[in-house]
């Protein structure tokens, strides 16, 4: 019975980061227990909500799933990335790590999302101003 509570010991030594399953990811998705998941690290960002320029409710609705397309799609600013340091609470079981090139653009060998060409993101506007000038004319 030793043997295996020195087997724990040795494997929490060998792993500085505390691993985060997506179950337990998903029951920490209030606004006063929230965590995020970020390029394969979860992030407690409870104490950062009132904080957020965007607003509590673009982190709540990235709560319980991975919100790196998200968080990349803002373009955070590096004094951004920097505030999540202190907020990291482990890593997810299984994630692949998203490695930075040289050129700063994040790559992924399994990353076949198709909606993030640049375009997608002026749909929303359109459709913003479409209901607008509608409105407008009624």
């Amino acid at each position: 019975m030793s043997d295996n509570n020195d087997n724990k010991q040795n494997e929490s030594k060998g792993d500085d980061s505390k691993k985060i399953t997506m179950d337990e990811l998903k029951q920490h998705d209030s606004n006063d227990d929230l965590w995020l998941l970020i390029d394969g690290k979860v992030y407690n960002v409870s104490k950062f909500m009132d904080e957020h320029p965007g607003g509590d409710e673009v982190l709540m609705s990235e709560a319980g799933k991975d919100a790196s397309e998200a968080f990349e799609d803002v373009g955070h600013s590096e004094d951004a990335r920097a505030l999540l340091g202190p907020m990291l609470v482990g890593e997810i079981e299984g994630a692949k790590q998203k490695i930075k090139t040289t050129s700063g653009a994040v790559t992924n060998e399994n990353n076949t999302n198709f909606n993030s060409h640049p375009l997608f993101m002026f749909i929303p506007l359109v459709i913003l101003v479409s209901y607008l000038a509608y409105k407008q004319l009624s």
